[in-house]
């Protein structure tokens, strides 16, 4: 049989069969010939399957990040992993003042909202210096912290979670929330978490809207559990047609753009976000003879996801 066919070597390994030429062995001849071949096919085999092995054509997907949840890409955030004492002023503003709120009966500072050096953001609600500020027409009861991302950062749709410990008590109303954006914008509010100190298991989340749009759901931990004793974490999965809240990544609720009145849906423009520890105020009611102060708010951290589909901004 002749041996002068064509070399077509194999395209997906990049090895083949070289050619045979010269006149054909006789003998001895040829039989060291056919060896001396099969030990070089060998080899050549060999070395093109442990090329394959290590070089596929079409490499493995890279594994997602570390702790980004699955279909999330993470967009912004703060661990509070820096030395201790305030917040980032690059990520948070910081209120000086009684807003008066809700009539509210805390006072704003600066002071009450530091990082501890351990990764955490701690608020502080206490009362040994309320004497100190005007909360009029009322008496300050405490002083607390309010912290919000106004002018340095804002969201449209995404993951926005926070793993948080609240503090306990009556009177004590801890929240972490959204409001549109720019400020004094409109009416919308996204209330990933609010809490009443009264209520040590439950939390809520809730949307207030336009044209009177006001939705509550409730959470509230199994087995007896409280939300003092130990970090949760509270989140809001915000999409164009729906926003779902969500404690320790259960889904408790889920509202709907469709379910909403004409007009009522505030939701598909940006959103800064919020923590503040209130005291106070017409939902809790005013701190009383069982409170205990000082109360803390810790913050573990806060996290803003968009869908991993979404292109970066």
């Amino acid at each position: 049989m002749s041996d002068d066919r064509a070399w077509h070597p194999d395209p997906r390994r990049g090895q083949g069969r070289a050619p045979q030429t010269g006149r054909a062995a006789s003998g001895g001849d040829r039989t060291g010939w056919w060896v001396a071949g099969a030990l070089v096919l060998t080899f050549a085999v060999a070395v093109a399957a442990t090329l394959y092995v290590v070089s596929p054509d079409e490499p493995e997907p890279a594994p997602p990040a570390a702790g980004v949840p699955a279909g999330w890409r993470l967009v912004w955030s703060d661990e509070f992993d820096g030395p201790a004492g305030p917040p980032d002023p690059a990520k948070w503003n910081l209120v000086d003042d009684h807003l008066g709120y809700n009539n509210e009966l805390e006072y704003y500072t600066p002071r009450n909202a530091v990082v501890d050096g351990q990764g955490r953001l701690v608020i502080t609600a206490r009362s040994d210096d309320a004497g100190g500020h005007d909360c009029s027409p009322r008496v300050c009861a405490a002083t607390s912290a309010r912290l919000f991302t106004a002018g340095k950062f804002e969201q449209r749709y995404g993951r926005v979670e926070a793993r948080i410990k609240l503090p306990e008590g009556q009177g004590m109303w801890p929240a972490f929330w959204a409001r549109r954006s720019p400020q004094g914008s409109g009416r919308g509010e996204i209330d990933i978490m609010e809490h009443l100190g009264r209520e040590p298991d439950t939390v809520h989340g809730s949307l207030h809207g336009e044209q009177g749009y006001d939705v509550q759901n409730s959470y509230r931990l199994p087995g007896g559990g409280r939300f003092a004793d130990d970090f949760h974490v509270f989140a809001a999965d915000w999409h164009p047609d729906r926003i779902s809240f969500l404690v320790d990544g259960q889904v408790y609720a889920t509202e709907r753009k469709a379910d909403a009145p004409p007009g009522g849906w505030d939701f598909d423009v940006p959103y800064y976000l919020l923590l503040n520890l209130a005291v106070g105020g017409d939902w809790p009611g005013p701190p009383d003879e069982t409170t205990r102060f000082p109360q803390q708010m810790i913050v573990d951290h806060v996290r803003v996801y968009a869908a991993a589909t979404d292109p970066p901004r």
